[in-house]
């Protein structure tokens, strides 16, 4: 139920006229008060941005590596194929027809066993004698994550001798693939956290400072939101800044893995670099407005 109290003063509110230049009076006013919030903290201000930009640093480099880690093992995933040896007098054109029809394959090629024992007598010196070797079938998935699917269906068809791919590597592959993201959200909320808590004990000081000028602005009817949006400006503001010097060692880091990417001809990420960048302002203004949040909430009840 709404109190009489509060109904006059939403009716008396809505009275009141607007006035866009008294609303940008406000807004320098709450600029000021956060620039001089920042100034008054004085050379903390050092060590706070410095332990934010190591932070998202971390925060940075590990996201962008594990996209890299996630696109080589896709690529490397990509380039395994499964062999399946025909048995005689089995059409190999016919039998790439039907297993080109199986879902995630994405491509059959047919190796002939004339070609394979061409080429191996190129290589090799072969006395004259007959041919031994199987018409075989490259099968390439679409997905590494479907070759154990495709391959057991493969198995089933007639006219198959034998089929081979290599199994353990495409399991170490992706078992390492599924640590590595987990191991990076685990910590990546830590970071998080501890982001939070270090904005939240700067807040804090500032508030215990600022404490006596609070009261008089409550005493006066000052706007909670008047009070609360300087702290929260200023625990954004070490979090931008932070970002923005993440970005050095991050571009170093880059440089890195795109040499590795070249190493192993995989086109690197698309956008990754510009994808980590905006997530890295991003997340650190929102840690940093979220511990001065926090902070409000916990020292001043307004």
């Amino acid at each position: 139920m709404i109190s009489n109290k509060q109904k006059i003063k939403k009716t008396v509110k809505q009275h009141i006229p607007k006035d866009w230049l008294t609303d940008l009076r406000i807004c320098y006013r709450i600029c000021m008060e956060t620039v001089n919030a920042i100034k008054n903290t004085g050379i903390v201000n050092i060590f706070i941005i410095t332990t934010m930009a190591i932070i998202l640093t971390i925060f940075g480099v590990l996201i962008r590596t594990t996209i890299s880690f996630s696109s080589v093992v896709e690529g490397l995933g990509n380039v395994l194929e499964i062999s399946v040896y025909l048995k005689p007098n089995v059409n190999p054109q016919a039998k790439s027809k039907e297993i080109g029809n199986f879902e995630h394959v994405q491509r059959v090629k047919v190796i002939t066993k004339e070609k394979s024992w061409n080429d191996l007598k190129r290589q090799i010196d072969i006395p004259d004698m007959e041919n031994p070797l199987p018409d075989t079938l490259h099968v390439k998935v679409d997905k590494p994550e479907y070759i154990n699917d495709v391959f057991t269906k493969i198995k089933t068809i007639d006219g198959v001798s034998d089929i081979s791919y290599s199994q353990e590597l495409a399991k170490k592959m992706q078992l390492i693939n599924h640590v590595v993201n987990t191991t990076a959200v685990i910590i990546i909320v830590s970071i998080a956290g501890f982001t939070i808590a270090i904005i939240n004990n700067t807040i804090q000081l500032v508030i215990q400072s600022k404490k006596e000028e609070i009261e008089i602005m409550r005493l006066m009817g000052v706007n909670n939101w008047y009070i609360k949006t300087p702290l929260v400006l200023q625990g954004a503001f070490y979090g931008f800044t932070g970002a923005f010097i993440a970005i050095v060692p991050l571009n170093v880091v880059q440089k890195m893995l795109n040499n590795v990417h070249q190493f192993f001809m995989i086109p690197a990420p698309v956008f990754a670099g510009a994808l980590v960048v905006s997530a890295m302002f991003i997340c650190g203004t929102l840690f940093g407005a979220c511990g001065s949040i926090w902070s409000i909430k916990k020292h001043i009840q307004v």
